[in-house]
């Protein structure tokens, strides 16, 4: 039986808040550190492992915070998620991601179909209609291949999709796997399709129109600029776009499109990278192969996610000891650091990822809770984040924990070798520097030269960043949020926040406005 509980109801939580703090800078320090760096770390799927020495834990700490995962209920929930049980309280709908990369319990019927089969008969029709593309057995209507897929669409249609792409982009180039240039138009500020289109040969160009209910205004505004574009250049939009949405949306069986391909209610924007909503684009870009294996990757991490010992399971490891840092440390904010290229958006997509989910002040059942839930997500990819806002968190008044990502080979194996080290040594020995240098800091004199140290982080670290590793990765902080939404007892898979901006928008269009709205739309020429 699974009990929802608010936090502060938990005997585990009290007992958690009296256990002594751990002082990182000591504890990283000589021969401890080193024992620590070799100890505190698990495996994760897709040949990577979550490392948290640099953590404010100890033995003690991570008791307790396994007797408030077990409390809470956390594997008995996630496997009731996985199963199928209403989990999205606030929309009455099963919470189904994990379900299109791999089936971990009971088969989950829905609409009157099985849905795994679903996920699965979809997945084929997009591998069979890129595999067409990439033959030229579909083509523009001059018989000519394209090269070039754009996708429109915002949010989790837009973050979570080029988030991957990019971060495969480049190993798709050194191994033979790149088949066709990937562009993203989200943005409804004209700029962002305009200089899309201004890049690409729209002639030998397939858009993707990704809406589930196919009335998102922003993506139907864009699709609008495109296909006026298209018909500037003479052609037949219809012969140039696909759509992914629901079967029920008005898109879903219009001659507007080549093809249409299907998701459901079931699964949210930012939980559909590995849907049809990524599932096009990845495999029009890529091949379906690749999509395939980025899809075994998250599926390995979900397995890792069921283990019920805390420090087996590197997801819910990552979860409680960031809810740590937030209910009982106090750390209100979280930056992810990439030490890889490929991850640049990365970060931007676990901000929606993150925020989205958890930022919440209301329980699952909508009553208020009285306890602070997700934090604040922000990052860049290092060594250009060292150059930005390092300083901040070396030295500013707010310790913020860190969450840095690392490879110890480069994607595209192209390096050189300076002052004795290459570049990808550089790179990864900023890495080391900086976790020791943030957990140990540096006593001066001068105390613009002092360093306090004792500001925690940890490190996911991998082989190179490819379609599996890169599966595990998104799926790893999927489940961390998703278990960090259970302690904290919200609804992790709605998102009403950012509706009333879309109602009142509508309104300012309409012109059926007053007060303060009234006079911003006169000082915006509305």
């Amino acid at each position: 039986m699974v009990n929802w509980k608010n936090l502060d109801t938990l005997n585990s939580f009290e007992e958690l808040k009296k256990v002594a703090k751990v002082d990182l800078a000591s504890v990283m320090s000589g021969e401890n550190g080193a024992k620590r760096v070799k100890e505190y770390s698990v495996p994760m799927a897709g040949g990577m492992s979550y490392n948290y020495a640099a953590k404010e834990v100890d033995d003690n700490v991570l008791s307790a915070l396994s007797e408030l995962a077990k409390e809470a209920q956390l594997s008995e929930k996630y496997e009731a998620l996985y199963n199928g049980e209403v989990i999205n309280t606030g929309e009455k709908r099963m919470v189904l991601h994990q379900l299109t990369r791999g089936q971990l319990g009971k088969n989950v019927v829905a609409d009157g179909v099985d849905k795994r089969e679903f996920y699965v008969k979809e997945q084929k029709r997009i591998a069979a209609f890129a595999n067409k593309v990439h033959s030229g057995e579909i083509t523009n209507a001059k018989g000519e291949k394209f090269t070039t897929v754009v996708q429109i669409g915002i949010g989790g249609s837009d973050l979570g999709p080029r988030a991957m792409y990019l971060a495969l982009e480049n190993w798709a180039h050194r191994t033979g796997n790149f088949k066709m240039e990937a562009k993203f138009i989200s943005n409804v500020d004209p700029d962002d399709a305009s200089a899309v289109l201004n890049s690409v040969d729209v002639a030998h160009s397939i858009f993707i129109l990704v809406s589930k209910s196919g009335t998102t205004l922003e993506t139907l505004t864009n699709e609008s600029f495109v296909i006026d574009a298209l018909k500037k250049a003479g052609l037949d939009s219809s012969k140039h776009m696909i759509a992914v949405t629901s079967e029920t949306s008005p898109l879903a069986k219009s001659d507007n499109y080549l093809e249409a391909f299907f998701m459901d209610d079931y699964i949210g924007g930012r939980y559909s990278s590995t849907s049809g909503v990524g599932g096009a684009v990845l495999s029009l870009a890529f091949g379906p192969d690749v999509f395939a294996e980025f899809l075994d990757g998250a599926a390995e991490e979900d397995k890792l996610a069921t283990n019920k010992d805390l420090l087996s399971n590197p997801a819910m490891l990552d979860a409680m000891i960031g809810f740590y840092e937030r209910n009982v440390l106090g750390y209100d904010s979280t930056a992810v650091l990439p030490y890889s290229q490929g991850l640049s958006r990365f970060p931007a997509h676990l901000q929606q990822l993150d925020m989205e989910s958890n930022g919440k002040s209301v329980n699952r059942f909508g009553e208020p809770i009285n306890y602070v839930t997700g934090p604040v997500i922000f990052g860049e990819p290092g060594t250009n984040g060292q150059h930005s806002f390092y300083q901040l968190l070396h030295q500013g008044t707010d310790i913020i924990p860190l969450q840095f990502i690392g490879f110890k080979n480069s994607q595209l194996r192209n390096d050189v070798n300076i002052q004795d080290s290459t570049s990808q040594q550089k790179l990864c020995a900023n890495v080391a520097a900086q976790i020791v240098a943030f957990a140990c800091g540096k006593k001066d004199a001068n105390l613009n030269k002092n360093f306090k140290g004792g500001r925690p982080s940890s490190i996911i670290v991998g082989e190179e960043l490819n379609p599996k590793s890169l599966g595990a990765l998104l799926a790893h902080f999927e489940n961390k949020v998703m278990f960090q939404g259970f302690v904290w007892n919200i609804n992790s898979f709605d998102q009403e926040g950012v509706q009333l901006g879309k109602v009142l928008a509508k309104k300012v269009l309409a012109h059926e406005t007053d007060g303060a709205l009234a006079e911003y739309s006169k000082l915006l020429n509305i």
